[in-house]
């Protein structure tokens, strides 16, 4: 728990100087005031987490945490179990598509066994592991509250280590079959909402087995009553290893001083853990879209946080990160390079400031 501790009593807020002096920067670009919308916004909290108002990006990198669920025994996935531990290692062979995706974008990617439910042999898998799998929470609590934080620090540990190594942009992304029950759960424990609204069709379920899958979700959090006040006990009663493991990259991203992308669903859930763990780490998040899971708008919700792009994806795996990063360099070429109303030659004192205050 030292660990966990230290992050969280490190964590800072933005660098307000820095965002005012952004701002200003932004306002006197050559354009309409707040024409480039959410680009303008990223910049200035860019700006806010690095105390620079030039910024560029070295190094990017996606974490993938991965691990099986015990509530697979329920019928909540049209996936087998063993499939989580195939995509592990397919991410390791570039095929995915978020191997793919990042290639794309130039980001790298970090993978992490941190609970699936079998041996590997590859080196380009971190092996972490804390179990092999969770317990099935629909009839008793996934795991137990240390391997909840054990699970937690290995998401600080994996970060702090590439920060270490010089990145400066980071994505989360998962792989666990059953994982979008253990998120659903976990978004209705923190925020009190029903599964009836929140719990989605996950990979593929017919509607028959998409009742089921709410049904097991009403069952573990009435079997289990995870404490919404402690983001832990839901972690660790309702939870997953993968979504615990998310959710200490986000508060080492914080705690660095780093931005850290929201792929999907997933690790929103991991997301909003962290931000109730210490609120100040949402400055540091930036969510890539919007899930087509049903639960995604609320999670974004409860977060306070709007999504960048809406493509109707619900691949997860950390695909949506690529595309942010894209989106994010963008905003600080912008931010970089774009001219002054000075340097243009234009008087500016006929331009109106028509944003929301």
């Amino acid at each position: 728990m030292k660990l966990l501790k230290t992050t969280l009593d490190n964590i800072k807020p933005l660098d307000k100087d820095a965002v005012e002096m952004a701002w200003k920067h932004i306002d006197n670009l050559t354009k309409p005031i707040g024409s480039l919308g959410i680009l303008e916004e990223i910049g200035a909290r860019f700006a806010g987490i690095t105390g620079k108002l030039h910024n560029k990006v070295k190094k990017k990198n996606i974490v993938i945490m991965a691990a099986d669920n015990g509530v697979v025994e329920e019928g909540v996935s049209c996936a087998p179990k063993f499939i989580t531990k195939v995509v592990t290692e397919n991410f390791t062979r570039g095929i995915t598509g978020v191997c793919v995706l990042a290639k794309q974008a130039g980001a790298d990617l970090t993978i992490v066994d941190i609970g699936v439910d079998a041996d590997f042999n590859n080196p380009k898998i971190l092996n972490k592991k804390i179990a092999y799998g969770t317990k099935n929470i629909a009839k008793e609590a996934a795991m137990s509250y240390e391997d909840a934080i054990r699970a937690v620090e290995v998401g600080i540990e994996v970060v702090d280590k590439l920060v270490m190594d010089g990145v400066d942009l980071l994505g989360t992304g998962e792989m666990g079959i059953g994982n979008t029950t253990t998120s659903a759960a976990v978004l209705c424990a923190l925020s009190g909402l029903s599964p009836d609204i929140v719990v989605g069709k996950g990979a593929g379920l017919t509607d028959e087995q998409h009742k089921n899958k709410i049904n097991v979700v009403k069952k573990a959090l009435e079997t289990n009553k995870p404490d919404r006040n402690d983001p832990i006990d839901v972690i660790s009663k309702v939870g997953g290893f993968d979504i615990a493991g998310l959710t200490g990259c986000f508060l080492a991203a914080a705690k660095n001083r780093v931005p850290i992308v929201i792929d999907g669903f997933i690790s929103s859930a991991a997301a909003l853990c962290a931000v109730r763990l210490n609120p100040l780490v949402k400055d540091y998040i930036f969510p890539s879209h919007l899930s087509a899971e049903p639960g995604a708008v609320y999670m974004m919700k409860e977060l306070g946080l709007e999504p960048m792009i809406n493509l109707k994806m619900r691949l997860g795996e950390g695909s949506g990160c690529p595309l942010a990063f894209m989106i994010i360099e963008a905003a600080l070429a912008i931010v970089n390079e774009m001219g002054t109303f000075e340097e243009a030659n234009i008087v500016n004192d006929f331009l109106i400031d028509i944003r929301e205050k």
